[in-house]
């Protein structure tokens, strides 16, 4: 679950990235009281197909790359979710979330490890992960990090953040940290990150009460 750190500007990404492919919408007229005699319609030409760059065009997910979270719960006893997101203003946020599904406690003290792959499973090409969110312009401040004992059951949450761009992210290879081993999350919308960006994550932190 993503904290509500954008305030009261944001917004969904998914209606975010409608709202920025059609800026300049205008509202439907009212109903004429007069009556206007029909006229042919114009023949109608095909639209193009939407190009791959378009932050709506959504990449079809290779069905080679394995989706952790379709898994019960992995051998390594931690269970990864992305949430749905959340933009303003071409700031992007989505929140991070890591559950101990096994039996043993399990100790954080840090940030996740994450890279942003496209849709065959290969990573993007110049998108940078970085500890905290002072690269990220307008990203909140990183709260820090803090040890974590997640008994069984129980999670912990980071958020990351990036800037608006063209290009889509369809899965996040994760760990809980750094040299830990990774998993693959696809989240339920893509990261419209783009080349030669950067992710800033928060640490982990205790998931709020739900």
């Amino acid at each position: 679950m993503l904290t509500p750190v954008l305030g009261a500007s944001g917004c969904g990404l998914s209606a975010e990235l409608d709202r920025e492919s059609n800026p300049e919408r205008t509202p439907e007229p009212s109903p004429s009281l007069a009556v206007v005699p029909p006229t042919p319609a114009p023949a109608l030409t095909p639209a193009p197909a939407a190009s791959r760059s378009s932050p709506l065009s959504l990449p079809e997910p290779s069905s080679t790359v394995l989706d952790q979270q379709a898994e019960s719960c992995p051998k390594s006893g931690l269970r990864f979710a992305a949430d749905q997101g959340d933009a303003a203003m071409g700031l992007r946020a989505m929140g991070l979330d890591v559950t101990n599904c096994g039996d043993e406690p399990y100790k954080l003290n840090g940030y996740p490890a994450v890279t942003v792959l496209d849709a065959s499973g290969d990573p993007f090409p110049g998108v940078r992960t970085v500890e905290g969110t002072d690269q990220v312009s307008m990203a909140p401040e990183d709260p820090g990090p803090r040890p974590i004992t997640l008994a069984p059951g129980e999670s912990a949450h980071a958020a990351l953040y990036w800037r608006m761009n063209n290009t889509s992210g369809v899965y996040l290879r994760v760990a809980p940290k750094k040299g830990d081993d990774t998993v693959t999350v696809k989240p339920p919308y893509p990261l419209d990150i783009g080349p030669e960006n950067i992710l800033g994550t928060t640490a982990w932190q205790p998931a709020p009460a739900r």
